[in-house]
């Protein structure tokens, strides 16, 4: 067990193109970003976890051997961590953890999966262990938000923030897991992000509906993933299930499309893809709302090339692609491509 502090930061993550494919078996192109969430542990040499999120103020206590499933919020994600790394039969000790981050919760860039890869690796570095393989963890990861806060999300999340890698995105299959970088080399072009100011949770929103709406639509094709679907096959299945099937199957043709255009710098064809997906989203899978739709319509009206609402939807921030010369409205950011999940020295 280290005797002395140890840190972990994980990033967040944008998700250029590719939404609600990755449970579906599909294709993604997330890059990591610059905010995330750090956390510091601290040794006490018991059995139990002490942890604190210094952003908000609030505590959280439960012992290693039996955490109890009736916290919320943050307090859910850690307990989630803890069990599932004790359920994987990985090295654990008594800890107070110190949790901050500066990703904002509920903008869809994943502040949930920062949150739960940073505990993960912050509780094994401190018992001495080293971490499992990449998509280990970030199936360990996934299992504690599905199993311990409610959300059954994908991997999407977690393993861009654990694989990030700086002025690049990566291409993922979900099928394989096979994890592809994509230079990133804009040329004076910005992605930006725009806060719609709603706040979602995954949990409490339809995201675990579409993704039971996906299932029934497999069971009636047939199939196993609608990576298997044909697209003429979907338009026979009764509406919504038509819908949610018709954009994956799009979806994933588009992340392909965004890969040639990327390397091929075609920035404007870009900007189209990111149109395309937002309407699906917005038309056939239903997620967006009256406040993302004004996001995207400030960034249209700025001069973007082309804006999507990002992460699961219901709410959360919307990504647009700027020109060089382009001014973004105002309560834009800025979004740096940085690398993944890494310990940090202690000062």
């Amino acid at each position: 067990m280290a005797r002395e502090p140890v840190a972990a930061f994980a990033p967040g993550r944008i998700n250029l193109i590719g939404e609600h494919t990755d449970y579906n078996g599909g294709l993604a192109l997330p890059f990591a970003i610059a905010e995330g969430v750090t956390v510091r542990a601290t040794a006490t040499g018991g059995r139990r976890i002490e942890a604190r999120a210094l952003d908000v103020g609030e505590d959280d206590s439960f012992e290693l051997a039996s955490p109890r499933r009736d916290a919320s919020g943050w307090r859910a994600f850690v307990r989630g961590i803890a069990a599932e790394l004790a359920a994987a039969e990985l090295p654990l000790a008594g800890a107070r953890l110190e949790i901050t981050g500066t990703v904002p919760q509920g903008a869809g860039l994943s502040s949930s999966a920062a949150l739960e890869v940073a505990v993960a690796l912050a509780l094994l570095e401190l018992a001495g262990a080293a971490p499992p393989d990449g998509r280990t963890l970030a199936g360990l990861c996934s299992r504690a938000e599905n199993e311990w806060v409610g959300a059954h999300t994908g991997l999407l999340d977690q393993l861009a923030s654990i694989f990030g890698r700086r002025d690049a995105a990566l291409r993922i299959d979900f099928r394989s897991l096979e994890i592809e970088p994509v230079a990133l080399e804009l040329g004076g072009w910005r992605w930006v992000i725009l806060d719609s100011g709603e706040r979602h949770a995954l949990a409490g929103s339809g995201y675990n509906q579409r993704r039971a709406e996906c299932a029934r639509a497999c069971e009636a094709l047939g199939i196993a993933s609608l990576r298997d679907a044909e697209p003429g096959r979907a338009g026979a299945l009764p509406s919504p299930l038509a819908e949610r099937a018709e954009h994956v199957i799009a979806e994933n043709e588009r992340v392909e499309r965004m890969v040639t255009a990327l390397r091929t710098r075609d920035l404007a064809e870009a900007g189209r893809l990111l149109d395309a997906s937002h309407a699906s989203l917005r038309d056939l899978y239903e997620v967006s709302t009256p406040a993302v739709e004004a996001a995207v319509d400030r960034l249209c009206r700025a001069g973007a090339a082309g804006a999507r609402v990002v992460g699961g939807g219901f709410g959360g921030s919307v990504l647009g692609l700027l020109a060089p010369g382009v001014r973004a409205p105002a309560g834009a950011r800025m979004l740096t491509p940085g690398p993944g999940a890494r310990l940090l020295a202690q000062r």
